[in-house]
């Protein structure tokens, strides 16, 4: 098999450049074996010098704090930034599409704000856009979508796509810590940054769901278009309970096509414990597709980390490898190619229906609950299941309530009502509700 030799330049040598280094010095040999493909690794680029990297053999000339020098390089073949963030990523990024290069990136948040612009900008240049990394890590998400389900039209989505969300929510359940103390074992694992806003209050999720939704839908996702939750406010009693009515609680990203209308939202979630969904645990990934003719499928793995992520950035650097090799650019991706469902209507979360879980902290009286189900009733909200649990202090107990289906905008409305009563201690704990088998 002849070998044909691309060349790579490497923006970013943190946690995801150290593993796509790695794994280009360490299984060159391999990758060609299997792919016909010699991946050259020329030059990274970093931010400050110098740096190194315990356990990889890479000459320090190559290791550059100057862009131009990947940037302007005629030799090198395609660009991979793992940078993260906004700036200087996007300059790199459409410098060199300008240059004629293939892009392969990790960068969800970027794709996520700036994905039409840049999209443009390959076409315009001939040149593609390679972005599996981008979400779920090693799992081959985007991939499924552009080349497994073409055929379907997606109706349903549903993602469990922030391991450490994840890894926090099962601390919380298996071991019923408290939030804050599965936090600081995530952070000393190394699964949560310092300020681990971006995971823990949905962003880094909500990043994922645009490039996932506008991939099925065929309409380019804008971030403020998403109703955006954390779970900072879920305690292990919330988890009791919902273990309890026979429910996990998950932080899910939901994106729903009905007819010409999409809704898109991420938040805390309760779903049935029996379903595969609620059985991804720890730092785990899972994405579950529901298109019209394949049905449901779902597709598991490690959706963070070093390795996992570097090996769905070689795995797209070998699809720019065959476009260079032999094909001519493709078109930008379906919801960002110029022929896009505008007809679709983005739909707020104040339309859509759901069961709900509500908590509520009130005084041990009674006609507490006769009040609470007469307001929920008139606003035609019904409820499924009540427990009463032990006292919270010495004159308050936890009411919980499970309702049948009903409008966000009626339970809302409810609530408002609810909690400005004189025996309600706390405002109300509210988690949906998916029946997601």
């Amino acid at each position: 098999m002849s070998k044909r030799c691309v060349r790579v330049g490497l923006f970013g040598w943190g946690n995801v450049g150290t593993g796509v280094s790695r794994i280009l010095l360490e299984r060159a040999h391999l990758i060609t074996e299997k792919t016909g493909f010699q991946l050259e690794l020329v030059r990274i680029g970093v931010r400050r010098l110098p740096v190194s990297r315990p356990g990889i053999s890479f000459d320090p000339s190559r290791v550059s704090d100057h862009p131009e020098s990947i940037l302007n390089d005629p030799d090198i073949d395609i660009v991979v930034e793992t940078i993260g963030g906004i700036e200087p990523a996007k300059s790199y990024i459409l410098q060199a599409l300008q240059q004629g290069k293939h892009v392969v990136t990790a960068n969800k948040a970027l794709l996520a704000e700036c994905g039409e612009e840049l999209f443009a900008a390959a076409y315009r240049n001939g040149v593609n856009i390679h972005f599996e990394a981008s979400v779920a890590g090693g799992i081959p998400i985007i991939k499924a979508l552009r080349e497994g389900l073409p055929a379907n039209e997606i109706q349903t989505i549903y993602g469990i796509i922030n391991g450490t969300a994840n890894y926090i929510l099962t601390q919380m359940t298996e071991h019923g810590t408290e939030f804050e103390d599965a936090l600081a074992m995530a952070q000393e694992l190394g699964y949560a940054e310092t300020d681990p806003t971006f995971d823990v209050d949905g962003h880094d999720t909500a990043h994922k769901i645009v490039l996932l939704s506008s991939l099925a839908f065929g309409v380019p996702i804008q971030l403020e278009h998403i109703y955006l939750e954390g779970i900072r406010h879920i305690t292990p009693k919330d988890i009791q309970y919902a273990r309890e009515l026979g429910f996990m609680i998950k932080l899910l990203a939901i994106a729903k096509r009905d007819a010409k209308r999409v809704q898109i939202r991420v938040h805390p979630t309760m779903i049935p414990e029996r379903s595969m969904l609620a059985n991804v645990h720890d730092v785990f990934n899972a994405v579950c597709i529901v298109g019209d003719a394949v049905g449901t499928t779902m597709f598991y793995g490690r959706g963070a980390g070093q390795m996992p992520t570097a090996s769905a950035v070689v795995a797209d650097l070998l699809d720019a490898a065959q476009l260079i090799e032999g094909g001519g650019p493709v078109p930008p991706p379906y919801g960002w190619n110029g022929h896009c469902n505008h007809d679709i209507q983005i739909e707020s979360i104040s339309k859509s229906r759901s069961r709900y879980y509500l908590r509520h902290i009130v005084e041990d009286r009674p006609g507490v609950l006769a009040q609470i189900s007469g307001i929920l009733g008139a606003h035609q909200i019904s409820i499924a299941t009540v427990i009463q649990k032990e006292r919270h202090s010495e004159n308050s107990v936890h009411l919980v309530l499970m309702t049948h289906e009903a409008d966000e905008d009626s339970i809302q409305t409810a609530l408002r009502q609810i909690d400005g009563l004189e025996m309600v201690r706390e405002d109300t704990t509210l988690i949906r509700v998916e029946m997601i088998e």
